[in-house]
């Protein structure tokens, strides 16, 4: 059984990361912020979207092949869950009611979603007294899977961002592809992680960080084009 102070260290271990990369990302958005009530909303949406995604990981796991069919499936499964609880939860409420929000917020339930599954990682080594394991294995999700959760949710964010002017079929054809792309994503990165062995990390960890260089370059374009319209000292 897990004893209280295993899980607390587990749960502070997974969501000081994540709101270290909360902070740099709402600090992206200082002109206009989003209300905190909101933020909070769609980091336990994220974290909602753990609960749904583990029973469903697991049927994958007895029902498919073991290697890139059960790979694709996971990612499908937790790219679809985050988008599905952050458009019950959060996209449709007024407070969301410009492009860059959109991408803001699916960013939140993203560090959401890996706050509380770098949490259950820590569990193990942490429950067996090996607090320097525990500490590798976080800054490792740290810089790898918690940024790959927000660049992949990004996406989605991106697509529904860019189409936010126009209309419903066709914002619903960009959610699509970029669900579709959040997928390849995280397909992608897992498949070189578990399937290589360790002999394609370093790929993997430069996938990610060359997709958070062009997140930030598309976060600024939207930022301009959002910004370009309005008057000053005005959301």
């Amino acid at each position: 059984m897990i004893s209280l102070e295993t899980a607390l260290f587990a749960f502070l271990g997974g969501i000081l990361p994540a709101l270290v990369w909360l902070y740099f990302l709402i600090k992206e958005d200082t002109r206009c912020p989003e209300p905190r009530t909101m933020v909070m909303l769609a980091l336990l949406a994220g974290m909602l979207a753990v609960s749904l995604v583990l029973p469903l990981e697991r049927i994958a796991v007895l029902f498919l092949p073991a290697g890139l069919p059960v790979i694709v499936a996971w990612a499908t499964i937790e790219e679809t869950a985050k988008y599905v609880l952050a458009a019950i939860l959060v996209l449709w409420r007024p407070a969301v009611n410009e492009s860059v929000d959109l991408v803001i917020y699916m960013m939140t339930v993203a560090l959401g979603f890996a706050a509380l599954e770098n949490a259950l990682f820590l569990i193990s080594p942490f429950s067996g007294g090996h607090f320097l394991e525990g500490f590798l294995t976080g800054n490792l999700r740290f810089i790898g899977s918690t940024l790959l959760h927000v660049i992949a949710s990004s996406a989605i964010g991106f697509a529904l961002g860019f189409s936010f002017l126009m209309k419903r079929p066709i914002r619903t054809a960009y959610a699509v592809v970029g669900l579709i792309l959040a997928i390849s994503l995280h397909a992608l990165f897992n498949f070189l992680i578990i399937d290589g062995s360790g002999s394609y990390t370093l790929i993997a960890f430069f996938i990610v960080w060359s997709g958070a260089v062009i997140f930030f370059a598309l976060f600024e374009v939207l930022k301009y084009l959002r910004y370009h319209r309005l008057p000053k000292n005005t959301c």
